[in-house]
């Protein structure tokens, strides 16, 4: 495919003055990986960063061989569901096996990653509403354990015709090995004629959901191919660069994003070991493994950028890194400015939602970072600012976003799901309040659906409010996010007891656990109040509740550096969302700050994705 190099809104114009099909070649993912093994056909494909501590560890493949990996995936799932279409269920961390199956599945049928971390019961739900007939999962692991789920889900999924373990030394029982399955498949051809178009259904995304209600977001061929290529065209990616993808490839952001981006652009990408970015062991090794593989782009959330922020590079030369991308969570302007100003590595964001393909807008390799600025929409892209009465925002004015594109995605399997996010007119509605500027560059300011996310997972409150309604103590309970250094954001919850009753608040956290199916959603804390702020017709008032989650954990990482009794600190609830304000505290007044507390308050606040003033 040719390369545009976007720097503008006037080079997208330019773009979108063509037609589609100059700028998008091909109509399926397998098409497009075929196109570019044909012209990167030696040239490496994919690096598995098996262990960091022993480099004879790696494992590499060619675009050619990465290409026959995935049409043998694709074989062989289409001889296992006969004359069925196959649906396959993935349960897989960030390993090459992951990114074989996955384009395997949506070559021969429907993939449907899913979350390891799950429960079992909240996975069982998801294949059933994907209605997957293959699973393929990492079979028995020391590191990492997926396999002791799979006898539950085989009763509680009928529909599962075959089970195929990834690295199944141990020949479980029932099982086949993926490994093997794909070995004895002959040729690197397709066995199989498919016709694949544009609006082929590819994959179905699990987005954040209540158990029971599982939401399934429908990719097709053409928003994942569009998502992919056009932000490879934002990073300015072309052959010469290696990418050190640590996200987990069950997300859009690990398998599209920074994933198929790379591999439609010629570009290595790297995976660092079976963990990824929660692999304790190498994360310190971070810059040594960017060194020796010559990595030229970082992929990574907000918090990952703090963590680095923290590791010695050593000796380690980051002379071949040219950028760092990163999304998922809010990016503090302040740890952009640090990260950049620490190792020399420009930071560029980026804005998406699982609905359409894992992109909304990016900012570009080539142009400067614009701090609060989320980047330009994708090509063909179109994203508003709309105010209460439904009219479209001058730029600047802040409304709730919204965007239609190739990249916006026919909606959720369950069509009662829609509602408020899918319109009938291909609009998708983000939830986020923003606005466009004159240059057409997006801005989030707040957020307008009730969602909280923690480290690029969007977690619904109900989910957590209808988990503490269940104890017969608690009469009232609302969740909300409260802002954190790592995560970007964690769950928290307020309870009002019934009259009588007496709830101690350790006991709560471990009894709604139970209730709970998606860890990233058990609360990290749980408060008491005697009553919920409500607004004028009865409602929980949530930004109250945020307000306050907000001040608390400021006022408790204050307490942690020992300056609590130096900082005043205070909230405002803005039109654009809600604000800190700190300054400098004798007990009795504001007064100016010294260096040292000056240094310290502005290094805890670049941690939290908030918006901070500090009167110095």
């Amino acid at each position: 495919m040719r390369s545009f190099r976007i720097t503008s809104h006037a080079d997208i114009e330019r773009i979108e003055s063509s037609p589609y099909a100059d700028y998008m070649a091909h109509a399926s993912v397998h098409d497009a990986l075929a196109d570019a093994a044909s012209r990167h056909g030696n040239r490496l494909a994919l690096t598995f960063v098996a262990d960091a501590d022993v480099p004879a560890a790696t494992q590499r493949w060619t675009y050619r061989a990465f290409l026959a990996e995935v049409r043998r995936a694709a074989n062989a799932f289409s001889a296992l569901c006969d004359a069925e279409e196959p649906r396959v269920a993935l349960l897989l961390p960030a390993i090459p096996q992951m990114y074989f199956a996955l384009w395997g599945a949506e070559t021969a049928g429907v993939a449907c990653p899913i979350n390891y971390l799950l429960t079992t019961d909240h996975i069982a739900e998801l294949i059933d509403a994907s209605g997957a007939n293959l699973l393929v999962a990492l079979g028995p692991h020391p590191e990492l354990d997926i396999w002791s789920r799979v006898a539950g889900l085989r009763e509680r999924c009928p529909r599962l015709k075959r089970v195929l373990a990834v690295g199944n030394a141990h020949r479980a029982e029932g099982a086949d090995d993926f490994d093997d399955v794909l070995a004895s498949q002959r040729g690197d051809a397709l066995a199989f004629d498919r016709t694949i178009r544009a609006d082929t259904l590819a994959a179905l995304f699990h987005t954040g959901g209540t158990t029971g209600a599982p939401k399934l977001a429908q990719h097709s061929h053409g928003n994942q191919l569009h998502s992919a290529w056009s932000a490879a065209q934002m990073y300015a990616m072309d052959e010469r660069d290696v990418v050190i993808n640590g996200f987990p490839l069950f997300h859009v952001a690990g398998s599209l994003v920074y994933g198929l981006s790379t591999l439609l652009s010629g570009a290595e990408l790297v995976l660092p070991t079976l963990l990824g970015m929660r692999n304790a062991r190498f994360v310190p090794r971070y810059w040594e493994v960017v060194e020796r593989h010559g990595v030229t782009l970082l992929a990574v959330v907000p918090t990952i950028l703090s963590t680095l922020m923290s590791v010695d590079p050593k000796d380690a030369s980051r002379a071949s890194v040219r950028a760092a991308f990163t999304g998922g969570s809010p990016l503090p302007p302040e740890l952009a400015a640090a990260f950049e100003a620490r190792y020399g590595v420009p930071v560029r964001n980026i804005l998406g939602m699982t609905e359409c393909a894992g992109v909304v807008s990016i900012e570009p390799f080539l142009d400067v970072r614009r701090p609060g600025s989320c980047g330009l929409p994708l090509p063909f892209t179109r994203v508003e600012a709309v105010a209460g009465d439904g009219s479209v925002c001058a730029p600047g004015e802040p409304g709730v976003l919204r965007l239609r594109g190739p990249n916006v995605g026919a909606g959720y399997t369950d069509a009662r799901r829609n509602a408020g996010t899918f319109g009938g007119d291909g609009w998708l509605v983000s939830g986020d309040i923003g606005h466009v500027d004159a240059h057409g560059l997006v801005f989030i300011t707040g957020r307008a659906k009730d969602v909280i996310i923690r480290g690029s997972h969007n977690i619904e409150p109900a989910l957590i409010e209808e988990a503490l309604m269940r104890h017969p103590d608690v009469q009232f309970a609302a969740a909300v996010g409260a802002p954190d250094e790592y995560a970007g954001e964690v769950p928290v919850a307020f309870v009002v007891a019934r009259p009588g009753a007496s709830i101690e608040p350790q006991a709560l956290l471990d009894f709604v656990r139970r209730y709970i199916a998606e860890p990233p959603a058990h609360p990290k804390r749980i408060d008491l109040l005697d009553a919920l702020p409500l607004t004028a017709v009865g409602k929980v008032y949530k930004p109250g509740l945020r307000l306050r989650a907000t001040l608390r954990v400021i006022g408790d990482r204050l307490e942690r550096d020992g300056i609590a009794g130096d900082v005043r600190v205070s909230g405002v609830e803005r039109p654009s969302g809600l604000a800190v304000e700190l300054a400098a505290n004798d007990g009795v007044a504001i007064v100016a700050p010294s260096a040292a507390l000056d240094a310290k308050v502005r290094a805890i606040m670049a941690g939290f994705a908030i918006a901070w003033t500090w009167t110095s």
